[in-house]
């Protein structure tokens, strides 16, 4: 097979490098694929060089300057002239031809990663999708759209196993890691290491693993003890059975390489051996919500945003019936491996410029039923994955540190972000505590915004049978959620009534200004920001990332942020909007829409520090999964955070009409609660 596979690849090659020298393709279409196959021999001179080890030859700017050569095309001050442009392919060709030539494009830019793990399967289906795609061309000057598709639609369902098949594979199987082997073997010293990836390398992963390198490795060991340890002590606290895992899932960005590698070793002497997966380049593998792996530096998140929607090109209930099929059968190949699977284990960064998106009306979108559609897959591929990687016994964890992109105090930035993830989580527990026994006296609280913010919202409670030994809230300090700290609850959807208002929040890697949702029985009811000049784009932006094409969705959970230190460093550098949501919402009241926390795991038992069980791990639409699992679930959970300086009031409201206050113009009034107010008077 191995030298089958080779004579694919070698004929698909001569064949690419003879359509240079040909022009039975009419223009404009012949300037295409003369661009494309010029690519593709770049990619198999780049596939060679991987392969003869020429890079370790190279300079520093030799590797740099290749690097750039490879992604230069979809950058920011070439896209307007870049055929993965939906705009300008449409411009180019029209309407449809250009959406598929674009659509092409980019299926093509993952020769460059193929390459550089000598993936040469996956060279060869791209290469023959080109060249069949070609040989329609020169046939005939315009084929008719249908049979383009059509070849398309073949590609993506024909693949659909073997591709499906290698996901859940790199996901739960530990050999054969390239991305492992690398972190582990490599000279982290010497920053060429970095281009061996594949991946686009900027300054700022330059610059990230230069600073990681001036570090003790005594601080290095101590930063990915926080993570690791993190990732232990949620299956101690949830009561689930890490001795029974032997894997977990390291999701980081490049340029952490020397604390991944800490982090590796460290979860080797737990008994887990990592597997960590790059971020899917093929369409068929790709998530619609976003880059979910390791990866570099992001080119150009337009060009992401403008193809997210790609797979409307193919995308119907045969496809989806047979993409389901593929992951059930992967799952069941690899069930032993699932099975011992603990989860990931997520390194997010921080600090780079909010990504606002230019609406692009040539590029792909769903149409309703593919809507529908697509959250069937999402629903039924949960269920799944559940199945196999049971959700009572998997665990996670999730930390941020700060990239040089945040500007010139980034090493100071990250020395604070250090401490953050590191507070005293007794301290924290104690003050919780607190507000949880306040909270659990009242039937819902009600949130007011302050300063412009419009909220005005209240809350519904769970009624607790047994208060001595029941609570609704959790009290979450530092362990699958660094850092420290929240309360947080599934409030009941029925009576959870109003208005929900940020200024300006930072969601999933997208900028949202003056986001509004209208709560209606916890279920969103109407929406709107003013991102785009046109309403009609602003709708259709929540709907697509935040409702995920859902007509509604319910309000997941309400919680409370503590962690008033990390809001004032934010404030101190001026970094509030650069934050990622698993800091900011430590930083004031926050709203999740979706999934409830516990989704998948309802009926496993949870309990806080002082033993009590928390019961609030359902709601009206997730207890559904009892008899329509498919209406339980939406495979979201979107945080939405309301920072202290927007809030007026958290007031907790009693069946007999008493109220308290846990917050009032952004500050804690609670007794036992008034340390946490220290931080402010630095600000």
């Amino acid at each position: 097979m191995d030298e089958l596979l080779k004579e694919r690849y070698a004929l698909s090659m001569e064949r690419v490098c003879q359509i240079r020298e040909e022009e039975e393709v009419a223009e404009p279409f012949r300037s295409f694929f003369l661009h494309e196959a010029k690519y593709l021999v770049f990619m198999d001179e780049y596939r060679r060089a991987v392969e003869a080890k020429q890079f370790e030859c190279m300079t520093l700017e030799q590797m740099q300057d290749y690097n750039r050569r490879m992604y230069a095309e979809i950058l920011p001050e070439y896209y307007g002239n870049c055929y993965g442009n939906p705009a300008y392919a449409v411009k180019r060709f029209g309407q449809e031809y250009g959406q598929i030539f674009s659509f092409l494009y980019a299926e093509l830019r993952g020769m460059i990663v193929f390459a550089c793990e000598q993936r040469i399967w996956d060279m060869v289906i791209v290469l023959e999708l080109f060249l069949e795609i070609y040989r329609m061309f020169a046939d005939a000057p315009y084929p008719e759209v249908k049979y383009l598709k059509e070849s398309i639609y073949w590609y993506v369902s024909d693949y659909a196993d073997d591709l499906m098949e290698l996901n859940v594979k790199s996901q739960v199987d530990p050999e054969d890691n390239f991305a492992v082997d690398l972190i582990r073997n490599a000279d982290l010293s010497d920053l060429r290491y970095l281009y061996r990836f594949g991946e686009y390398v900027t300054d700022n992963e330059e610059r990230t693993a230069a600073f990681l390198n001036t570090l003790s490795e005594k601080e290095i060991k101590d930063m990915a003890r926080t993570f690791t340890e993190g990732y232990r002590i949620g299956f101690l606290n949830g009561h689930k059975p890490l001795e029974k895992k032997r894997t977990v899932n390291i999701r980081y960005t490049l340029g952490f390489e020397r604390l991944v590698r800490a982090a590796i070793r460290q979860f080797e002497d737990m008994g887990l051996r990592a597997t960590i997966y790059r971020s899917a380049v093929h369409v068929v593998q790709k998530s619609r919500h976003g880059r979910i792996g390791y990866y570099g530096a992001v080119p150009n998140p337009q060009f992401d945003f403008d193809h997210r929607n790609d797979a409307a090109l193919f995308l119907d209930k045969d496809f989806v019936t047979r993409k389901l099929r593929a992951l059930q059968t992967a799952y069941e190949k690899y069930r032993e491996l699932a099975a011992v699977h603990g989860g990931p284990a997520c390194m997010e960064i921080f600090g780079s410029t909010p990504f606002e998106p230019k609406p692009c009306g040539e590029a792909l979108a769903y149409s309703e039923e593919q809507q529908k559609l697509q959250v069937q897959y999402d629903n039924e591929a949960g269920q799944i994955v559940n199945r196999y990687i049971k959700g009572e016994e998997r665990s996670f964890t999730i930390i941020a540190y700060p990239v040089p992109a945040i500007g010139g105090n980034f090493e100071e930035i990250f020395r604070e972000t250090v401490k953050i993830n590191t507070l005293d989580y007794q301290k924290y527990q104690r003050i919780q505590q607190c507000i949880i026994d306040v909270l659990d006296q009242g039937c819902r609280a009600h949130i007011r915004g302050m300063n412009g913010n419009r909220t005005n919202l209240t809350v519904q409670f769970h009624k607790l049978e047994d208060p001595k030994k029941q609570t609704n809230f959790e009290n979450c300090v530092a362990d699958v959620n660094i850092p420290v700290g929240e309360v947080f609850t599934s409030p009941l959807l029925t009576g959870t009534n109003g208005i929900l208002h940020v200024s300006k929040v930072y969601l999933e890697e997208l900028n949202y200004v003056d986001l509004e949702l209208e709560i209606t029985d916890g279920m969103i009811t109407n929406y709107s920001c003013k991102n785009f000049p046109e309403e009609a784009e602003n709708r259709r932006y929540i709907l697509e990332n935040i409702l995920y094409h859902h007509k509604t969705i319910p309000m997941g959970e309400f919680a409370i942020g503590t962690n008033t230190t990390a809001y004032v460093m934010a404030k101190k550098y001026q970094i509030a909007e650069k934050l990622p949501i698993l800091i900011a919402e430590k930083m004031g009241p926050h709203f999740a829409f979706g999934d409830t926390c516990y989704s998948w795991q309802e009926d496993t038992p949870v309990y806080n520090p002082d033993g009590k069980e928390i019961i609030a791990r359902d709601n009206e639409v997730s207890i559904l999964r009892k008899s329509d699992v498919a209406k339980a679930y939406f495979g979201c959970h979107t945080d939405i955070t309301i920072p202290y300086d927007e809030l007026g009031s958290i007031v907790v409201e009693r069946e007999d009409g008493t109220m308290t206050e846990i917050l009032r113009d952004g500050r804690f009034v609670l007794p036992g609660t008034l340390e946490l107010n220290e931080a402010f008077d630095k600000i």
